[in-house]
């Protein structure tokens, strides 16, 4: 048949071996993505028990499905939404504007900080943690910063303006659950930073993204029954997924950049962007850690195993020295 192939212009059918080797290769990248959106339900179901508790009930599908009603509608009013949460210190934007010129000094930028006596703190515990390991004790927000580096600095503004929206002072469940929510934001941010490089995706991207994706179960959290939950597996997984719809559509009415509002909607699914590829990553590896410090999955788990490459198994164990 090979003469067909050249009278039709072809060669000797290495042009349709490349392209079936193409095509198979394609099909082995889209199974592997499945298995891994597979995997991470699996580790949704897992998280969610863990972080429900003892605050599951049996409730009736007209119940459950009143209040996913409800979680519905409010995704698409994203404006009300986002009244439900805090907004950012009025510091954090201005700093964040200053990071993106690059012109800016260390002095410029420590006046902007010390005028945020949290900000204060966290810099210099930031410059102090295990993950930077400075040889001396840094006591000075200006060394803070050239320790931190402007990347650095960018990722502790941005957990210090999002820490009090999922920790809200707010009642019921939502606020009985809020610390273990943030723990996930926190580890899911930098895990998701750790592996963007290698897909490729921007790193501080990543970051936001990973903080901000579970602003809209907290807010979903809050129109459940108070201080309890439905616990059905169909119930915890629709809720999740209008948790992370919610947080999407609070990015954009945030006017956050495009990319991170997308990621967070598309985290998970096969055909998710790169930035939304990083962020499921650092989604699984942050509440695998969560899991794993809580004993309710061993390290040796097949969650853990067959969902995790050897350089998320590294990031798996950095963040077992996270400090909160």
């Amino acid at each position: 048949m090979g003469w067909i192939s050249r009278l039709m212009g072809g060669s000797d059918g290495g042009a349709s071996q490349s392209a079936a080797a193409a095509a198979k290769a394609g099909e082995q990248k889209l199974e592997q993505a499945r298995q891994l959106e597979r995997i991470g339900h699996d580790i949704d179901a897992v998280y969610y028990r863990w972080l429900t508790g003892s605050a599951r009930f049996d409730a009736a599908p007209d119940v459950e499905n009143a209040i996913l009603d409800e979680v519905r509608a409010l995704a698409a009013r994203p404006d009300d939404a986002a009244g439900l949460v805090p907004r950012v210190p009025e510091v954090i934007p201005k700093l964040l504007g200053s990071l993106g010129e690059e012109d800016v000094s260390t002095t410029e930028l420590s006046r902007l900080v010390v005028q945020d006596p949290v900000l204060v703190a966290e810099v210099i515990r930031e410059a102090n943690s295990a993950y930077y390991r400075p040889m001396t004790k840094v006591d000075t927000v200006e060394a803070a910063i050239k320790l931190l580096g402007q990347n650095g600095l960018r990722m502790v503004l941005a957990r210090v303006a999002f820490r009090p929206v999922i920790n809200m002072d707010s009642d019921g469940f939502a606020r009985r659950v809020a610390p273990h929510v943030w723990d996930q934001s926190e580890r899911c941010a930098l895990a998701a930073s750790l592996v963007a490089p290698g897909i490729p995706a921007g790193g501080f991207e990543a970051y936001l993204a990973g903080l901000m994706q579970n602003v809209g179960l907290i807010v979903a959290f809050r129109l459940c029954p108070d201080r309890a939950v439905p616990g059905s597996a169909e119930f915890s997984s629709q809720l999740l997924a209008l948790g992370r719809q919610i947080s999407a559509a609070i990015a954009r009415h945030w006017e956050f950049p495009a990319e991170v509002a997308q990621a967070i909607e598309q985290a998970g699914a096969p055909d998710a962007s790169n930035l939304g590829r990083a962020l499921a990553q650092g989604d699984r590896i942050a509440k695998l850690r969560l899991l794993i410090d809580a004993g309710t999955v061993a390290e040796d788990d097949a969650l853990v195993t067959d969902g995790l490459d050897s350089f998320q198994r590294r990031c798996l164990g950095k963040l077992a020295h996270l400090e909160s």
